[in-house]
């Protein structure tokens, strides 16, 4: 539902409205501030002087609130964050629209977010069109809705479904929307300024009242909504694994219950302050500008993406049917080549199964994957790949059968198509040199399961083209993806890093830490999984073969671990075995602890000649985080990745970084980089090889300078 605006009459800055032209009209009110109509501050003065004016009109009748361009409000304006508020507060404006004395109609397109939504609850009725998006994200950056949200939207729909806006951040289409009484109205996808007029015109000719949602009577069952918020509480507390801004959000819904509305305004507006000042906001904003950052890569802003219509994929297995289904989400026609029919016929089987598995949990119809699988083709021969315009090669992590893969891409592949490899290790400038065009040649290093896993790393090549890369990027955005720009070593920036602190973790279990201590530390700090619970989900082997991969390489100075081993030569690899680090009896999916393992840990210590001594939780973690932060610094150091912000988005969407701490980067910004520094000097005391500090970490230390410093874009 598009909008349309006549020449207005009178302007607030990025707020228009028109005074009424005969008795009996409709005051409207447009707001214009692109690109989304964000709540700025000259927004909201705006909006208080159109209300005045709307008040002062005695021809209007009632008033209209819309927005020009293809929102109607966003929510904040991102650009205000961390400055000093300026007035009117939105508290004050929702409540200046809340109280006119003429019928509010707020007519809504596209997004209505955070205070937008806020603003829309503070109109007295609402008109959607089907394409709107209504939601309280603030949980999302550490906050609670602070402008009314948690006071209005129970009183309008009941606790519950307020409280479940509130606690996920969703979004809810303009359907359910009316299925809630969140608005009024369903419009068309016409004109939202037109529809307003018409629905606000008969409210006008039934001599509708105002009606203010503070006086909505959805909590008038005190009980069935006191259950409502403790059900809600209780799981928060499960779920939330320690955030701040869900249980202040819990709290100050139930203010809505039980206290009037004035006195439910002030405590938002004292636990919306208490989020404001907690360390987790200051996270989670990092890692809401740090994921719109990365798409700046310096490819982005000098090439244009090639075309980017079909795909194809080379290999049927987990990786690249999850690449296939993340492709033919977007819409993309996906051709698979696979060495014989069987494996052809079992590639296509691990794609249908996850459209399969969406259809068992009613989030699929067998029509629409019908649908879908119609855009899915396979062959055996490669000549099948003739026209399309990118194709990403996920066989099996071996630098001979990726050039085997390359030279068949090389012989059929149309010129200009994009040549991709999902290598999670190997050397990417040593595939494209193995072919006549190396210009062509990008890493697309997808995380399993690729369909589900947000981050993609794109990793750049020496003589990569830069409309490649920006096609990587392009591909990002229509996958869905967060894509990071990477360069190439061993393990680009995420397997590289993990490399480093998954030796930290082996080295604390050989001294004296068991693998479930050291799980359960990472757990409570925040992440879903501990490091050897996600060895066991992803497969011990993997991580086998790179380790007898390397062998040759290692320094026969530095510490080796022989745990991992000693498992994997037992054959248990994790999960798929029903046996790792952990038991899976009966294809389990949490795993028990395991009396043998502790048995094999406790035979390597005596073959290293370590006594076991005990560690706390907080000595796990300063060494898990200090040897994950140096080595990313090394990584931005040498160009790897690109910012340290870079870094931090790798593992928030990588490898489950807990979210309200930012990254690992902007984590050590919270300690403070001279604590880090002197742990890891304390820690080379022991072991000097391992615990080398990074040149970039002491140089930063020296001149009182910390990671943020270096995040402008390029």
């Amino acid at each position: 539902m598009a909008t349309t605006t006549p020449s207005p009459t009178t302007s607030s800055g990025p707020v228009t409205f028109e005074p009424s032209r005969f008795p009996g009209d409709v005051f409207v009110v447009t707001i214009d501030n692109p690109p989304v109509n964000a709540l700025g501050v000259d927004v909201r003065r705006g909006l208080v002087a159109a209300i005045e004016a709307a008040e002062a009109d005695s021809n209007a009748r009632a008033v209209l609130i819309v927005g020009a361009g293809r929102n109607f409000i966003a929510g904040a304006d991102i650009r205000e964050f961390g400055k000093t508020p300026q007035p009117p507060s939105l508290p004050e404006v929702c409540l200046k629209i809340e109280n006119c004395a003429k019928p509010v109609v707020a007519a809504i397109h596209g997004a209505a977010l955070g205070g937008g939504l806020e603003v829309a609850l503070s109109a007295h009725y609402r008109i959607a069109s089907p394409t709107a998006k209504l939601g309280l994200p603030e949980v999302a950056l550490g906050l609670l809705p602070g402008s009314g949200g948690t006071q209005r939207a129970p009183r309008l729909i009941g606790v519950k479904p307020a409280l479940d806006l509130m606690l996920s951040g969703r979004h809810a289409g303009a359907k359910e929307a009316l299925s809630l009484g969140l608005i009024d109205r369903l419009g068309t996808d016409a004109d939202a300024r037109a529809e307003g007029i018409a629905y606000a015109q008969e409210l006008i000719a039934a001599k509708t009242p105002v009606r203010r949602t503070r006086e909505a009577g959805a909590l008038a069952d005190k009980e069935a909504s006191r259950a409502a918020l403790e059900t809600a509480r209780a799981d928060t507390a499960k779920k939330s694994r320690g955030l701040f801004s869900p249980m202040k959000i819990i709290e100050a819904v139930e203010g809505a219950l039980t206290l009037p509305f004035d006195e439910g305004m002030a405590l938002e507006r004292k636990l919306f302050l208490q989020c404001i000042d907690s360390p987790q906001r200051a996270g989670l904003i990092h890692a809401f500008f740090a994921e719109r950052e990365v798409l700046k890569a310096p490819e982005t802003k000098s090439a244009k993406p090639r075309a980017l219509a079909s795909a194809g994929i080379v290999g049927g297995g987990t990786m690249g049917a999850g690449i296939a289904v993340a492709m033919l989400d977007a819409g993309m026609p996906v051709t698979m080549i696979e060495r014989d029919d069987t494996q052809l016929a079992r590639g296509r089987a691990n794609v249908e199964k996850v459209y399969d598995g969406l259809i068992k949990k009613d989030r699929m119809t067998p029509e629409a994957k019908a649908a879908v699988m119609a855009r899915f083709s396979g062959s055996t021969s490669y000549d099948a790949l003739a026209q399309v315009d990118i194709v990403v090669e996920a066989v099996f992590e071996d630098m001979t059968v990726k050039k085997a893969v390359f030279a068949e891409f090389d012989r059929v592949c149309k010129r200009g198509a994009v040549l991709a490899t999902n290598t999670s290790y190997l050397d990417i400038d040593e595939i494209a040199a193995s072919i006549s065009r190396p210009q062509d040649v990008v890493g697309l290093h997808f995380f399993s399961p690729a369909n589900i896993m947000k981050l993609l790393e794109i990793v750049v090549p020496a003589k990569v083209s830069a409309d490649v890369v920006a096609t990587g990027f392009e591909l990002a955005k229509k996958l869905k993806k967060v894509p990071v720009r990477a360069g190439v070593c061993d393990g680009f920036i995420g397997n590289r890093i993990l490399a480093v602190y998954r030796q930290a973790a082996d080295h604390m279990m050989e001294d004296g830490a068991s693998p479930y201590d050291i799980d359960a530390a990472v757990r409570n700090f925040g992440y879903p999984m501990g490091p050897f619970q996600v060895s066991d989900l992803a497969g011990g082997d993997i991580g086998w073969a790179t380790r007898k991969r390397k062998a040759a390489t290692r320094d026969p100075q530095a510490r080796y671990v022989q745990v991992a081993d000693r498992i994997c030569e037992r054959g248990w690899f994790g999960q798929k075995t029903q046996r790792g680090y952990y038991l899976y009896p009966e294809g389990a999916r949490t795993g028990a602890p395991d009396p043998e393992v502790l048995a094999i840990i406790d035979a390597e210590r005596v073959r290293a000649g370590i006594t076991p001594r005990a560690f706390t939780e907080e000595e796990i973690m300063r060494r898990y985080m200090a040897a994950m932060i140096n080595e990313g610094a090394n990584v931005v150091l040498q160009r790897i990745a690109l910012r340290p912000l870079d870094v931090d988005v790798t593992f928030l969407y990588g490898y489950g970084f807990p979210r309200h701490r930012g990254g690992p980067m902007k984590y050590a910004d919270t300690v403070g980089l001279p604590k880090v520094l002197a742990d890891i000097r304390e820690f080379a005391k022991e072991d000097p090889i391992f615990w080398k500090p990074s040149p970039l970490l002491v140089e930063l230390v020296e001149r009182g300078a910390d990671f943020a410093s270096l995040n402008q874009s390029e």
